[in-house]
């Protein structure tokens, strides 16, 4: 019950210029082609799409949605593990200047709490985690910004490669960053 305090406690009233992000990692996003083209809206019939598919790959996702303006960093890798998670942390740490505050809002997975990440959070004081309740993933922000992406994007485009599938996600990225505004 305190973590669930603390968390929506910095969604409420988040600290005084201070960063806080919600961090977290969506992986095995599958790049699928559909065997044939579906038929177009029309008046009155929503888009179709076609229940087979090919599939070309996998890739994951790790992304850091600031909750004060709703701009996300992300970044696409092939495999989930926790060097993938630290080298997403090391781009956190370039991205915002040395002297602010960051509170990084993510669950409890094993990979958040290995050794190095231990280590790694432990030489920057000024980096502050807070651990969502166990079974509540849906109190991460992230999570909803995987729902949109999921529902808004993936799924209603076709991919040939997985390299197709990371320039779309790409360009959700940007197109979502050029016009962010934070979840209420």
């Amino acid at each position: 019950m305190d973590s669930l305090r603390d968390v929506v406690g910095l969604y409420m009233t988040p600290p005084g210029r201070a960063l806080v992000l919600c961090v977290d990692e969506k992986s095995q996003i599958q790049a699928l082609d559909r065997t044939r083209q579906g038929l177009p809206l029309t008046f009155g019939k929503p888009a179709t799409r076609t229940h087979d598919y090919n599939r070309h790959g996998t890739t994951s996702m790790i992304a850091a949605l600031d909750v004060a303006t709703g701009k996300v960093i992300g970044q696409l890798k092939q495999r989930h593990r926790s060097t993938e998670f630290l080298n997403f942390l090391k781009t956190i740490d370039t991205a915002v200047p040395a002297d602010e505050v960051i509170h990084l809002i993510m669950d409890d997975y094993g990979m958040h709490k290995t050794e190095k990440v231990g280590v790694w959070f432990a030489a920057r004081p000024h980096s502050h985690v807070h651990f969502t309740p166990s079974s509540a993933s849906w109190l991460n922000l992230a999570e909803w910004f995987f729902g949109q992406i999921s529902e808004k994007w993936i799924k209603r485009n076709a991919y040939t490669s997985v390299a197709d599938l990371e320039d779309s996600i790409r360009h959700y990225f940007d197109t979502h960053n050029a016009d962010s505004k934070p979840f209420v």
